[in-house]
């Protein structure tokens, strides 16, 4: 399809904007550009077949099943982008009285109140905007800590073989060196690697649970008393809290600081580039730590913004991407005490079902019971018919289904890790289950098709590889 730029031709255009209703002032001389503005001369019609086009050739949750591993592409209910929408929510300004915004300073106080609640934790800040946003936040507060303490001999993060790779780059960015321990054949710590890994060079670990092949550690108290043994502090990856909210808290856990993905467990739509947030939460003795402003109450019941004077501070202006945040508590207050676990339930036996389905026709990574997430490892597939795991993902596209993330964790071959979410009802995984099981019989079948496909979708086989290394980032003007 052609850009934008590219539609339309001189002089077309249409009128969308009002007539401005306040004096025009222009910049001073020098700081006008010297250079006409670059825009697109389109019709009111061009514009909006070209905005149809972009709608078509993109697939989200509206348009079909989207089990995207420790994603949790999910539905999320369209009244939360209703609340979100409110203009007493939209036109706040950050810096405008407090006593003129105190319904937005109740939305933060809550939403702390409610995260820290559900974590196991006793404070939480806002300001972060996203998952590894929040990580990097996450090990500040650790190592502005350790600092406090005068402990700077304490400069290595450990970190599992199976972990999100923004957890090893957060760590690095603060400044700390990286332990990469090996995970056990169950997918699980290798708890004598962590042993042996752990000293008095220890500022902590990062570790997700259930982890990133969906298991959900059994020995994860035994794992979080080394780490504090040590001296060391436990840092929890909030990406796949989907499986356990209301129903095991990180912080009984022995998880001292928590991060959040609000855009994928409470509510804001994921992907797209944003917003997102990533809220973290912390025990009380990391709490003055912490960045940005606090939401406090005064004896009367009035609410104020302060900060503290420990505080490492900002990662982001304000109270962070706010509408994310109130999108998250209309999520969070709409299911309650009871439908937040059950929605953590549901994912997992959404999981378990469509594993115990395909496991009679796929090699699973791990036989056990899953959390919300299971890996499929496709490497006999591979060997016995020339068919990869990238293969079988644009059958899924040729199907109407979005691909599993694939090749991740880098401990498994030929991996697709598949997530199929708490909002999916069972007449859906039941289709999909029946197409991952036809892809299968056409691998030995007709192979070549495989390696054909997609077919049916907007573009075919991109060159990831050119992509990457030659990236056009901006439209080259005449």
């Amino acid at each position: 399809m052609k850009l934008i730029f590219e539609r339309g031709e001189e002089g077309q255009g249409l009128s969308l904007m009002p007539a401005c209703d306040v004096p025009v002032v222009k910049p001073q001389s020098g700081y006008a550009r010297e250079d006409k503005l670059n825009l697109p001369h389109v019709s009111e019609n061009e514009l909006s077949r070209h905005y149809s086009e972009l709608g078509k050739a993109v697939h989200g949750v509206n348009d079909g099943f989207y089990p995207l591993g420790s994603c949790t592409m999910k539905y999320n209910p369209k009244i939360n982008e209703a609340v979100a929408a409110l203009p007493g929510f939209t036109g706040v300004h950050p810096l405008q009285p407090e006593e003129t915004a105190q319904g937005c300073l109740e939305v933060l106080y809550d939403t702390e109140k409610a995260l820290a609640e559900i974590s196991g934790m006793d404070s939480v800040t806002l300001q972060p905007a996203a998952g590894a946003h929040g990580e990097f936040t996450g090990l500040m507060l650790i190592k502005s800590y350790l600092r406090f303490k005068g402990e700077k001999e304490r400069v290595k993060i450990i970190v599992p073989d199976s972990a999100h790779g923004t957890n090893p780059a957060s760590a690095a960015m603060c400044g700390f060196e990286i332990v990469n321990i090996p995970s056990a054949p169950d997918g699980c710590v290798d708890l004598e690697a962590l042993k042996n890994a752990v000293g008095k060079d220890t500022a902590g670990l990062m570790l997700t649970n259930p982890n990133t092949v969906g298991v959900f550690d059994k020995n994860i108290l035994e794992i979080t008393k080394i780490v504090h043994d040590a001296g060391g502090l436990c840092y929890y990856d909030g990406a796949n809290l989907n499986a356990v909210m209301g129903v095991v808290r990180p912080g009984d856990m022995g998880f001292d600081c928590i991060h959040f993905n609000l855009h994928k467990t409470f509510s804001t739509p994921h992907g797209g580039g944003g917003p997102g947030s990533g809220p973290v939460g912390c025990k009380a003795f990391l709490a003055d730590f912490l960045p940005g402003v606090r939401v406090k109450k005064d004896a009367e019941g009035k609410l104020h913004a302060s900060k503290s004077p420990k505080s490492f501070g900002n990662v982001k202006a304000f109270g962070g991407n706010f509408l994310v945040v109130v999108r998250a508590l209309a999520y969070i207050l709409t299911l309650g005490k009871e439908g937040i676990p059950e929605a953590a339930k549901n994912a997992v036996l959404n999981a378990n079902y469509m594993q115990a389905c395909l496991k009679e026709d796929f090699d699973l990574a791990y036989n056990v019971h899953c959390m919300h997430e299971f890996v499929l490892t496709l490497d006999r597939l591979h060997r016995e018919t020339g068919v990869s795991a990238l293969d079988l993902a644009k059958g899924l596209l040729d199907n109407g289904i979005h691909p599993p993330t694939m090749y991740f964790p880098l401990i498994v071959h030929e991996a697709l890790m598949i997530e199929p979410t708490e909002t999916e009802p069972k007449e859906t995984l039941d289709e999909a289950i029946a197409v991952f099981k036809q892809l299968k019989k056409l691998a030995y079948e007709n192979p070549q098709a495989l390696h054909d496909a997609p077919t049916k979708t907007p573009v075919r086989r991109l060159d990831d590889v050119k992509a990457a290394r030659t990236p056009v980032l901006k439209y080259k003007f005449q």
